[in-house]
Order: structure tokens, then C-alpha cells, then sequence
């Protein structure tokens, strides 16, 4: 069955602003566990990173995933591989961009919401998810 264009839209909209909710909730838990704000939504013809952060002297690069409780997979394993390879290309053209952040010692994190959706419900913060 075809959906049509205006419905596809409207999708996708839902979908981006259950997104932005996600990123702007994770931003929130972060800051509440004393993690600095360092820049958010970077791009890249690489890819994008969702939060810069800074936790005690370490720059974290966080991924945040929503995933309604009708998906067939949990948002932290949302993140494959494939997924993890583009983030740290960010991760490492950002670093050249700010030359100044490159002291740093680097994590990379994931905040992932698993919930309803009328929005999210369960917070989940894997840090040091994944190396490469």
C-alpha cells in the first residue's frame, strides 16, 4: 500500500520532532549529571554528532536515540556499526576544526529512549558505548 505524499510529510515530521524532544531531553539529563554543553547538532559531510559535551575533562561525543515501544529493536542498539564509524569521523573532523579541545581525552556516549509515543519514557546513558 502506498502512503500518500502529504501523509509521507507529516510522518516525517512527527518523526523529526520526536527526535529534537529526545535531544533536548538528553541535553537536559546531561547537564543535570554536570556535563558542560560544548556544541550541539555538529555537521559534517562525514556525518553528525548530536551533543559535545565536556564530563570532568573529557570531551564525550553523545549519540541520542529514540525508539517508540513498537520497534523491533532497543534504541541503544540502534547504533551499529556502521553508525559508530561515521560518528567517529565526526568526532575526529571536529577535533581538527577545534584544535583546542584536542588535549582532551575522547568517550563516546549513547542516550537512548525506549517509550510511547507521545514522547519519551525511559532514559538510558551507556557511557563509553563504543571504541574505535
Amino acid at each position: 500500500m502506498k502512503i500518500p505524499l502529504a501523509r509521507r510529510k507529516t510522518l516525517a515530521l512527527t518523526k523529526a520532532a520526536r527526535g529534537k524532544r529526545a535531544e533536548v531531553a538528553a541535553l537536559k539529563f546531561l547537564r543535570g549529571e554536570g556535563l558542560q554543553l560544548v556544541d550541539r547538532n555538529f555537521r559534517c559531510r562525514l556525518g553528525e554528532v548530536d551533543l559535545v559535551m565536556l564530563d570532568h575533562g573529557c570531551l564525550t561525543f553523545v549519540e541520542v536515540r529514540y525508539r517508540s515501544e513498537r520497534s523491533f529493536t532497543s534504541a541503544a542498539l540502534s547504533v551499529t556499526g556502521q553508525k559508530q564509524t561515521r560518528i567517529a569521523l565526526t568526532a575526529e573532523f571536529f577535533l581538527c576544526k577545534h584544535p583546542v579541545l584536542s588535549d582532551h581525552p575522547v568517550r563516546f556516549d549513547v542516550v537512548a529512549f525506549d517509550g510511547a509515543e507521545t514522547g519519551p519514557s525511559r532514559i538510558q546513558w551507556i557511557r563509553d558505548a563504543f571504541r574505535v
